[in-house]
């Protein structure tokens, strides 16, 4: 696919996503001290303070934007105009990839990035399985909306896409006996027709990554021995040792932020993301992981497949409509057929909030993938260059 520009991306958070070139004639070009800063000095300093920069503003959405596809979206900006700025930063640096320590902490954030694929493909299926479920909305809307009389035949239709939907945003953990049937190709015929009727329900037709894998097992392995560089490591490598520690936190908090909002498989929380506050990045970073961990503990949010706003607000009004048409007897008040077509406006607001933002957020996840293969393909072939020229 075509690379994304920082500066090219809809976000409105991406004008923080200038160069560090541009930024650096910005700069103040002396500092107190007996020297004057080297350029390296300047682009490190440069890079920490574009994170902070840009983890402030999204740490600063309220209660009613977090979470949301919008501010998914912006967080995948985000990531990817920080991963662009410390390409360049690796670049200008290469040769000291190759010496120690710095060849065993790139070596170290190569892997994490590995794992970091994985679950840039699990949430892909995440988003697949949310489509499903915006089909099943759309056949609600269908259904209810813009008919003259609302008759028993229309609400037996919207009353089974309803049941469908509910189901299939069941935890996984409410679900288990349904998903030990899940089937990599739903439309064979083995089982029984009623197995066969519910594993579409669960699962997206789309399968990247295996049955048994686990993102939360994922996010533990990204996070295993990931700690602030030593005094020694950031004098040994010039202060380039901060800078991947910085990229390693905000890979991994970014892959979790992803797994905590979109469904996937064996989503749990609980992994240890330990943020130093001395870093100017630190503050914002930990408050998004504070905020995402509270929001996961409230009543409400507990079960859900994902913390998704929209999801929130698809399983909310998909309830109260499914209640609603319980209680239903022919023929209709004019009270009641009111309040029907009230509850079908609710579910139209969140349809189309899907349908619009979905298909983008899947590309954005794509090009996250393709910025992290790239990056990581580059800084293998530098390490491997480095090498051979000794």
């Amino acid at each position: 696919m075509p690379a994304t520009d920082c500066q090219g991306s809809s976000s409105p958070l991406t004008n923080f996503g200038r160069s560090i070139l541009s930024i650096r004639r910005d700069q103040v070009h002396t500092m107190e001290g007996s020297h004057d800063p080297t350029n390296q000095e300047l682009e490190l300093e440069t890079f920490q303070k574009q994170v902070a920069e840009q983890f402030n503003e999204l740490s600063s959405a309220g209660s009613d934007e977090l979470l949301s596809l919008s501010w998914v979206r912006n967080l995948l900006d985000v990531f990817i105009c920080c991963q662009e700025e410390f390409r360049i930063v690796l670049f200008n640096n290469k040769s000291y990839l190759n010496r120690p320590p710095m060849d065993r902490l790139i070596g170290e954030f190569y892997e994490r990035s590995v794992k970091a694929l994985d679950v840039c493909n699990a949430i892909r299926d995440g988003i697949e399985q949310v489509r499903q479920w915006e089909k099943l909305l759309e056949i609600v809307i269908c259904a209810l909306d813009n008919q003259k009389t609302l008759g028993e035949g229309q609400i037996r239709r919207a009353k089974k896409a309803l049941i469908d939907l509910l189901i299939g945003m069941l935890d996984e953990k409410e679900s288990n006996a349904a998903l030990a049937h899940r089937n990599r190709s739903f439309g064979r015929n083995n089982g029984s027709g009623k197995d066969q009727k519910n594993m579409g329900h669960f699962r997206s037709l789309s399968w990247s990554v295996s049955r048994a894998w686990s993102a939360a097992r994922q996010l533990q392995a990204m996070g295993y021995n990931m700690s602030a560089p030593r005094a020694n490591d950031v004098m040994a490598t010039n202060g380039l040792a901060v800078a991947v520690y910085t990229m390693s936190c905000v890979l991994l908090l970014v892959m979790w932020a992803l797994v905590a909002a979109i469904p996937c498989q064996d989503r749990g929380l609980q992994t240890h993301i330990s943020i130093p506050k001395q870093y100017i990045w630190g503050p914002p970073v930990s408050s998004i992981h504070e905020r995402i961990l509270e929001e996961s503990k409230k009543k409400e949010r507990k079960n859900a497949c994902g913390l998704l706003k929209e999801i929130y607000q698809t399983e909310k009004w998909t309830r109260q409509m499914n209640e609603l048409l319980d209680s239903l007897q022919f023929p209709l008040s004019e009270e009641k057929e009111a309040e029907v077509r009230q509850r079908v406006e609710e579910l139209k607001q969140v349809f189309a909030t899907l349908k619009d933002g979905l298909c983008p957020l899947e590309r954005q996840v794509r090009e996250v993938f393709h910025r992290i293969v790239r990056s990581r393909t580059e800084g293998l072939d530098s390490l491997s260059r480095a090498g051979s020229s000794e």
